[in-house]
């Protein structure tokens, strides 16, 4: 099969995994190499230092063994399939970056034979990719769950970053859609990794995805896994894939649109427990799910009327970073700035904080803000943003 017509087939099977993002690489140009891995990171998305940059995402192949029920390229379909050489992969990595058409690579597969000779082939490919071609820049590797742990340790090796995908979020919802997959061998997968990062002090990232809605676990199950996740170090990201059905089975959810609102809520949740020192518990409390009519900080706030109002001149920052509207940046801000003198509306207002969504939520000297009619908070909580963002505050 002609090189191009791979690259159509394959990059169009990667489209939906969404496991890529900046890993914080640190990785040096080669001495008369190309390519290096910066802090800002290299992904098909913006980077923590502002820029919009691109990568290479392809499956090595989309033969697969597995009938996993919810994926395009499970083995009962009938899709065009190919297969890259490793060779093939670590040349058209290096003439797009020449080009400058990328900066990095993000390689993941199905199962080709076994996890083995698939994993096999991935490292094949980095392999000649940084030792031939002298390539500094990012790559990123799928973990194959079930891959010799001797293979994990290669994978880590030649990437910035390896991610390991869990799909489901309970081990009866992997067996029911994807039987072939052992929920034990994506968490040894995940431990390998992790414990030869800590041997070697590897600089390298781990993250996982999990699928949204094709399952009937709650929102609760979902954060409070990612929670676990989180506070043994396994992974550095968790990644929240609304469902999207491309196969019809009866044990699919039948659904039109794939649930994206519910998605962001998630990222907005998970955000809340990686930065703003929330835990699983107090997002939900009562509830399994959370409400899409408001974003999970400002649900917490209204459900939560003890904690408030907090003076701004006063509180402390875990304090600060609770109010709706007030962003970590900007809780530093407020006390570097309050330092200095009183902060008024039109002082918060510039030092980047929504006054809108705070005033109900905070005081100046013990003083209201804003005299607000009993129905505004109600109204600013249940209105939608603009724009979907997973940095909202």
């Amino acid at each position: 099969m002609e090189l191009e017509k791979k690259i159509a087939i394959l990059a169009d099977a990667a489209k939906y995994d969404n496991s890529c993002s900046s890993s914080g690489s640190r990785r040096e140009t080669p001495k008369g190499g190309i390519g290096h891995g910066s802090l800002g990171g290299i992904c098909h998305s913006w980077s923590a230092d502002g820029r919009c940059v691109s990568l290479l995402k392809i499956l090595l192949t989309n033969y697969c063994k597995y009938d996993c029920k919810y994926c395009y390229n499970r083995r009962s379909n009938d899709i065009r399939r190919a297969i890259f050489e490793p060779k093939e992969i670590a040349y058209l990595t290096y003439e797009f970056y020449r080009r400058n058409y990328i900066e990095g690579l993000f390689l993941s597969s199905g199962i080709f034979r076994s996890p083995d000779y698939t994993m096999e082939l991935m490292i094949e490919s980095a392999s000649i990719l940084r030792k031939k071609y002298l390539f500094g820049g990012y790559i990123h590797l799928k973990i194959i769950p079930g891959a010799a742990a001797r293979l994990i340790r290669k994978a880590i090796e030649l990437a910035d970053r390896v991610s390991c995908n869990i799909e489901l979020p309970s081990e009866r919802s992997l067996m029911l859609l994807a039987p072939d997959k052992k929920q034990a061998e994506i968490n040894n997968s995940l431990i390998e990794a992790y414990n030869y990062k800590m041997e070697r002090e590897k600089p390298v990232s781990t993250s996982t995805q999990l699928i949204i809605g094709a399952s009937p676990e709650s929102d609760k199950s979902i954060i409070k896994l990612a929670e676990k996740l989180y506070s043994r170090k396994l992974i550095k990201r968790v990644y929240y894939s609304a469902y999207i059905p491309v196969n019809n089975d009866g044990v699919l959810p039948q659904i039109e649109n794939p649930p994206i609102l519910r998605e962001h809520r998630l990222y907005q949740a998970d955000w809340l427990i990686r930065f703003y020192r929330f835990s699983s518990e107090e997002l939900f409390e009562e509830n399994e799910n959370l409400p899409e009519d408001m974003d999970p900080k400002m649900s917490w706030a209204l459900k939560n009327p003890q904690f408030f109002p907090v003076d701004i001149m006063r509180a402390s920052y875990e304090e600060l970073i609770r109010v709706p509207g007030i962003g970590l940046k900007s809780a530093m801000k407020i006390i570097s700035a309050r330092k200095y003198g009183t902060l008024d509306e039109r002082g918060l207002s510039k030092l980047g904080i929504s006054i809108k969504r705070a005033k109900a939520f905070i005081t100046i000297k013990g003083k209201v803000l804003t005299t607000i009619r009993d129905n505004e908070t109600e109204t600013i909580a249940l209105s939608k943003p603009k724009q979907l963002s997973l940095l909202s505050r």
